[in-house]
């Protein structure tokens, strides 16, 4: 019997493709009862939208990621550079290939400005969480794809 896909933040599987070229590898216990219970489908929202690793970091400014995909608020770096659209490009192709997998959750990035569930920077740079999701976790709401993150594995596996 198939396992169900399940579509996962890139960095959290290992790879360094984060805005600092790193990654945070779930703990090994976590892969392996991830592996058990579903085929896992690597996606970086950030890379899919053709921003380069690394690259500077960014915060959305303004409100959240609902509001940057209804263009009412802004990704920007630090310095300024409003990244928007890659954002926007990258979460819509991480949606494609949620669709293309057949993917009806979705294991993102606590915090990211692009793969953040619960909480998100405040757009300020000052390390300081507020409530709200990233850009591509918005997108994958909207479309009916619960989204969780790596603090929230078991109960993930508990829904599933």
């Amino acid at each position: 019997m198939n396992k169900p896909t399940l579509l996962v933040s890139a960095c959290l599987l290992g790879q360094p493709v984060r805005y600092d070229a790193q990654s945070k590898p779930m703990p090994e216990q976590d892969w392996r009862l991830l592996r058990q219970q579903f085929d896992l489908i690597p996606a970086c929202p950030e890379c899919l939208g053709d921003l380069p690793t690394p690259r500077p970091a960014a915060e959305i400014v303004g409100d959240n990621g609902a509001a940057v995909l209804r263009r009412q608020a802004q990704v920007k770096t630090a310095q300024g550079l409003d990244v928007s659209q890659a954002f926007v490009a990258g979460a819509k192709m991480a949606l494609d290939i949620a669709r293309q997998h057949g993917c009806h959750a979705a294991l993102l990035k606590a915090n990211s400005p692009s793969c953040g569930n619960r909480r998100i920077y405040d757009g300020e740079f000052s390390a300081t969480l507020k409530d709200g999701k990233g850009v591509t976790a918005s997108l994958l709401d909207l479309d009916g794809i619960m989204v969780w993150n790596e603090y929230e594995i078991q109960q993930l596996l508990r829904q599933t």
